[in-house]
């Protein structure tokens, strides 16, 4: 079983980064295998024959997992994890699980993941789970902004990725 992690924050090593990984952990038991930071892919992103970010977008459509995490911005997810996962259209899309996550300053945009970032996974060939997780950026580090939410998605994923052995 393969989990990757997908991080449209434009500052590498980002919170949204570790928020992603700790998803992917809870959710499998284990480190994500592919990382995607793609504030380390940088201006490459534009580049549709850039064989590195080819590569990285073969990897993450592969994995039975994947949790792809974005900041909040005007409540939907960054322009950059756009450029990423339109990398996925005409026929090059998601095969495995795929769970939207999104940090934010407020609760107002709760519905961030569900509204904005659930559709487009769906779109390209991701299985959703169940809701999309939003953390507020103050409680990003704290196990029990994620413990509820993991607690009722998990058995789900589980089953799901057993379903795909």
């Amino acid at each position: 079983m393969t989990t990757a992690v997908v991080v449209g924050n434009p500052r590498p090593e980002s919170r949204t980064l570790r928020a992603a990984t700790y998803v992917a952990e809870q959710l499998t038991g284990t480190a994500p295998h592919v990382v995607a930071d793609l504030a380390t892919v940088g201006p490459a992103l534009l580049d549709p024959a850039d064989p590195d970010v080819t590569d990285l977008v073969t990897q993450v459509g592969a994995a039975d997992l994947v949790v792809v995490a974005s900041p909040t911005y005007k409540g939907a997810y960054t322009g950059m994890l756009k450029v990423f996962l339109d990398r996925f259209a005409g026929g090059s899309g998601l095969s495995g699980v795929a769970v939207p996550l999104m940090l934010g300053a407020s609760p107002g945009h709760a519905l961030a993941p569900e509204l904005t970032l659930r559709p487009v996974l769906t779109e390209i060939g991701g299985t959703v789970p169940g809701r999309g997780l939003y953390v507020l950026d103050s409680t990003h580090d704290e196990p029990a902004a994620y413990a509820d939410w993991i607690a009722a998605i998990r058995p789900v994923v589980t089953a799901l990725l057993e379903a795909r052995r």
